[in-house]
């Protein structure tokens, strides 16, 4: 497993060197300084064993003699300060409680903490104020708003968040697993550790778990035969991540984010998450993902296997569960005590609204103003709504439908009390990709984006030409998938005294398969009349359906997915243009939080990138599958003509303010780390041209007009293998309890059936 030594996310996105041509668009890094290096270790300390207080010296000290209060001074808008100590006097989220960013009060106490934090004058004030934080309030809480902080407060810019998944292991492994963690540390604790008794591997001390899917115990429902994908903790880490860089909560003009269309984003990103969780079903002879209607039995059952770190489950979802009202809500309250309780009737409301706006062709504002949904920027103002984030022109009306819709469809019980809540898994970032029904509700969402898409003309050759540059094939490495053994530390699953709290030498660590892929790298011939600027766009998708027919190009649009994309200087003549699937701006898995303390203290230069590049897309998970005999996909690549993108100018404005943000917090005459280039949109390409996200398949296409010589469709291949049938350094080295252990797939209810399905399809 290739894992990034030195950075969060990977460090695959450089651009490769001019080859016959020259690529545009190297990812800026810088090497991190020393005060660079002490903010990261402040950092990663109030990340360690989350569930309890800190003991480090300094940490007490200044979580019992630091006030809010008493320094509200320090804070560029001391009304932040005020409305948290409000909540934090009177009406606040006890420590110990489940929190969750789906529940309007807890929400409400989220921004407010993030905002003391995003509004400190310097970085001393911003830490102590997280110390104090990180003893004083819940920790869910903490972990939330601190996290989101340390992502937008210039002066952490480029700070490496340790994995969620080791973080909050709670929320990524099952329940086994923190048994088994919490059972090993009260059996043999620290002074067998100390004595060095547990088993020394690649110099890491300690005990090793070996953990699997929650598709192994249960046969709840066929859709979990993909847990492995669905609870890889790379992509669960990676959509937690996204959404703490670009919370749809997050007012822009307040906290600036490289961000592109804020709508037309969030619309782009979950059509390519859906169309990648597609080709992974494909793999596995799944067919579309499922649609449902409120109105009858949800057929998708749902069974967790996550306890919350008080102890309390996770709750179920059965299969065929009924939403209707004397189902959903029997003995439940229609009263103040919560919203939820009316999830029912909102959900078809909101939904409803934002089908007869589409059809309608305008929205409302709050003040009754018409905004027409086909002029320029329509389509990110239907963005807005659905997402009803801060620049939805009436969120009063269009509603906050994932909201709502999450805890319908969690089947989330109603609380007695706004604090004493068990949300659902779909009410976490961390664990929503876990339910089937996750993506069965975004395609929802996906297909009100295409009912607007429908009524736009579809692309003429003039609109997808480019005179003089043809395509004239693409040559694509044999592509090889497999399964490994990777660990991560899951030390935060216990409680640690003082001395082991201190010393941090007691680690457990959980071994799991995870998929990968080999190598790959591809050419694509183009022929140009002359020297021209282009952007090469490479789409990966089907070609057949589960059962193996023909898919029509018009229904196949939805389903490919863009996973590389750069500007290119074609020369006059033949262009021989190589690509190595190491190029693009998929991320690397993160490092272990233990690894990141140590390269920290070992005084040893490392490299900083931004947060655009760090959060993207695992690169293991680059290709689908496949299967055993080999599964078709194709490969598209349209070469397009340069066009500059009209939000370069606001960029630039906006990267002025944040330098002076950064010299402000930082100190003078200090040079700001960032530099921004391109925002990451989809799953992780960047976004370096004017033409629409998802062109050219965001529009009906007509085959007629679609086929262009700049353009060309490559078949190929994708074999999945044992991890000891091909050439790969980091196969596991105990295969015969890798097979064991491949986690998944248990509806033959025998090991070796699981062993067939993971390594043999």
């Amino acid at each position: 497993m290739k894992i990034a030594v030195v950075i969060l996310a990977g460090l695959c996105a450089i651009a490769l060197a001019d080859r016959d041509g020259q690529v545009y668009g190297q990812v800026p890094f810088k090497t991190a300084d020393k005060q660079h290096n002490q903010i990261q270790h402040d950092i990663l300390r109030l990340y360690k064993y989350v569930n309890q207080p800190s003991y480090y010296k300094d940490h007490v000290e200044i979580a019992n003699s630091y006030s809010l209060e008493a320094n509200i001074q320090q804070y560029s808008k001391p009304e932040v300060v005020e409305q948290f100590l409000y909540y934090y006097q009177y009406d606040i989220i006890p420590r110990d409680h489940i929190f969750s960013v789906f529940h309007e009060e807890h929400l409400k106490q989220a921004i407010a903490l993030f905002r003391v934090f995003y509004y400190a004058k310097n970085y001393d004030t911003f830490y102590k104020t997280a110390v104090w934080a990180r003893n004083h309030v819940n920790q869910g809480l903490f972990l939330y708003s601190f996290s989101v902080a340390v992502l937008h407060y210039p002066a952490t810019y480029g700070i490496i968040l340790p994995p969620i998944y080791e973080v909050y292991p709670y929320y990524f492994y099952n329940a086994e697993v923190i048994q088994q963690a919490q059972q090993y540390k009260q059996q043999y604790g620290y002074q067998q550790q100390q004595q060095q008794q547990h088993q020394q591997q690649d110099g890491y001390s300690g005990y090793t778990i070996r953990a699997n899917y929650s598709g192994y115990y249960l046969n709840v429902h066929p859709e979990q035969s993909l847990s492995y994908y669905t609870e890889d903790v790379g992509i669960n880490a990676y959509y937690y991540y996204y959404n703490l860089y670009r919370p749809y909560w997050l007012n822009y003009e307040d906290v600036y984010v490289n961000t592109y269309n804020r709508g037309e984003e969030y619309y782009y990103f979950y059509q390519q998450f859906l169309a990648r969780y597609y080709l992974e079903r494909l793999s596995n002879d799944e067919g579309e993902i499922k649609v449902y209607d409120y109105e009858e039995p949800l057929e998708t059952g749902y069974y967790p296997t996550l306890v919350y770190p008080n102890g309390l489950a996770f709750p179920q979802r059965p299969s065929w569960a009924e939403f209707g009202k004397n189902y959903y809500n029997y003995g439940q309250s229609y009263s103040y005590k919560s919203r939820y309780g009316y999830s029912y009737d909102i959900v078809q409301d909101y939904e409803r609204r934002i089908r007869d706006a589409i059809d309608a062709g305008y929205v409302k504002t709050e003040d009754g103003k018409v905004v027409n949904l086909f002029e320029e920027y329509g389509f990110n103002t239907l963005g807005n709504i659905i997402e009803a984030n801060p620049e939805s022109p009436n969120s009063r009306y269009y509603g906050y439908l994932q909201v709502f819709a999450r805890h319908l469809l969690g089947y989330a019980q109603q609380p007695l009390h706004k604090y004493q809540v068990a949300p659902s898994a779909l009410e976490h970032f961390e664990t929503s990709l876990r339910d089937p029904v996750f993506y069965q509700f975004y395609k929802r969402i996906v297909i009100y984006f295409q009912k607007y898409k429908n009524y736009l003309p579809h692309y003429n050759k003039t609109d997808l030409e480019y005179p003089g540059v043809k395509v004239e094939g693409v040559q694509v490495d044999r592509l090889v998938t497999y399964f490994e053994n990777v660990d991560a530390d899951v030390s935060n699953a216990y409680y640690v005294n003082e001395e082991e709290y201190q010393n941090d030498n007691y680690h457990i660590r959980v071994r799991q398969q995870r998929l990968n892929r080999k190598p790959f790298t591809y050419k694509i011939n183009v022929v140009s009349e002359k020297p021209v600027e282009a952007v090469v766009r490479v789409f990966i998708g089907p070609k057949y359906d589960e059962y193996g027919r023909h898919i029509s190009i018009n229904e196949n649009r939805v389903n490919y997915v863009e996973f590389d994309t750069f500007r290119y200087q074609l020369q006059a003549g033949k262009n021989v243009i190589e690509r190595n699937s190491e190029d693009n701006y998929y991320s690397d898995d993160y490092v272990s939080q233990y690894q990141l303390y140590q390269q920290v203290n070992s005084g040893k230069d490392y490299q900083v990138y931004g947060q655009e590049v760090q959060y993207t897309y695992p690169t293991r998970y680059l290709l689908p599958k496949g299967k055993r005999g080999g599964q078709t996909y194709q490969i598209y690549v349209i070469v397009s003509q340069y066009k500059a993108p009209d939000h370069q100018q606001e960029q630039q404005k906006q990267q002025q303010q944040h330098q002076h943000q950064y010299q402000q917090y930082v100190g003078q005459g200090q040079e700001q780390r960032q530099t921004y280039y391109y925002p990451i949109v989809g799953l992780g390409v960047p976004n370096i041209d004017d033409y629409p996200l998802g062109y050219p398949f965001d529009r009906p296409i007509s085959q007629k007009e679609f086929y262009v010589p700049n353009s060309y469709f490559q078949d190929v291949v994708i074999y999945h293998k044992h991890a000891n049938e091909i050439n790969a350094s980091n196969q596991p080295q105990d295969y015969e309890s890798a097979q064991y252990y491949s986690a998944n797939q248990n509806y033959g209810y025998n090991h070796n059936y699981i062993y067939n399905q993971y390594n043999e399809q």
